[in-house]
């Protein structure tokens, strides 16, 4: 049987594993969370390395691209440093991948429904964080309002176009990336607290919100009705909550797996587990054609009926600030 393990710095509380048939052979795949401890990640990959076929790095990725532009998180290199033998995958060879598949799952959604995203006004918590997501969406007509500054400094300052996000992305990421990962990003147990209501007028006026599900879960507000929420991953409880909420479509980026969505790094990782090729001979079209044999689709599942519509009112401005980040993920 194959192995993979993905080591997160989330919650322990988000862990999920499930043993998969695929090419004819069992797999098993894990997500082990260390509560936030850099020093334990770091232990495990390494008690990991060479035991297990593949390894995902959850929480933190080892670079964000921001178009041509790469910036390396320097925790993250004490990470990728200490596996040596397994394969490792930390969702940066899906990103565009697992991108485009989403946006034109949805589009197929919302053209079964009679709508489309062209025109459609979408929120991206944070871009630099998902700067492939929001280029397709805006690539598919979206209407996009990015909210790093709002979402990851906490100042009230949307931006509204792409070429804003790389400029900050040039300015900011550079000292960012060195800083201590904890300091940037909601880690551990602290990802389980209630959410933080602000930001609602961004809420309100989005029909899809997209982006990180720990930056969109940090500040939603208790109404969501008719929303769209574009995310990573989800666990059944965080299912729940949003069809509480009212949101319309939940879609994912990754397949459901017994009730969970797994990170992007398990899906890389499950990938790279499967193929003979070794990691430095595999392209995007090797990935895509295999995430095509495996049937690795996005998942959109539809919480509310069609006819729930977004409420007139606004939702209820509430203070209070949170600290999320210019990050990558849960994982």
């Amino acid at each position: 049987m194959k192995r993979v393990v993905s080591v997160s710095l989330g919650s322990p509380a988000r862990d999920h594993a499930v043993t998969l048939r695929l090419r004819g052979e069992e797999i098993r795949v894990e997500r082990l969370g260390v509560k936030g401890d850099l020093d334990a990640a770091v232990a495990l990959v390494r008690a990991l390395d060479g035991r297990v076929d593949a390894i995902g790095i959850g929480g933190i990725e080892f670079y964000l691209p921001i178009g041509p532009r790469r910036y390396h998180w320097r925790d993250a290199k004490r990470l990728r440093q200490a596996i040596r033998t397994s394969k490792v995958g930390d969702g940066n060879g899906l990103r565009a991948l697992l991108a485009r598949r989403t946006v034109s799952a949805l589009e197929r959604q919302l053209r079964a429904e009679g709508r489309t995203l062209a025109g459609m006004p979408a929120l991206s918590t944070t871009a630099i964080a998902r700067y492939a997501l929001a280029e397709e969406l805006v690539r598919a007509g979206c209407r996009l309002t990015c909210g790093d500054f709002m979402f990851a400094l906490g100042l009230p300052i949307p931006l509204d176009s792409l070429g804003s996000v790389r400029t900050l992305g040039r300015i900011l990421l550079p000292l960012v990336t060195q800083l201590p990962y904890r300091w940037l990003y909601t880690l551990g147990d602290a990802q389980l607290a209630p959410p933080v209501e602000k930001w609602a007028s961004a809420y309100a006026r989005a029909t899809l919100i997209a982006g990180d599900f720990l930056q969109i879960r940090a500040h939603m507000p208790r109404d969501l009705r008719g929303k769209i929420i574009l995310t990573n991953t989800t666990t059944p409880r965080d299912v729940d909550d949003l069809r509480a909420r009212g949101v319309r479509l939940l879609v994912t980026e990754t397949p459901r797996l017994e009730g969970r969505s797994f990170g992007a790094n398990v899906i890389e990782a499950l990938l790279l587990a499967l193929t003979d090729k070794p990691p430095d001979r595999l392209d995007p079209a090797d990935l895509d054609a295999l995430a095509d044999e495996l049937g690795l689709l996005p998942s959109v599942e539809i919480l509310a009926p069609a006819g729930d519509r977004v409420p007139d009112r606004k939702p209820e401005a509430a203070a209070g600030l949170r600290r999320t980040a210019i990050t990558g993920g849960t994982g």
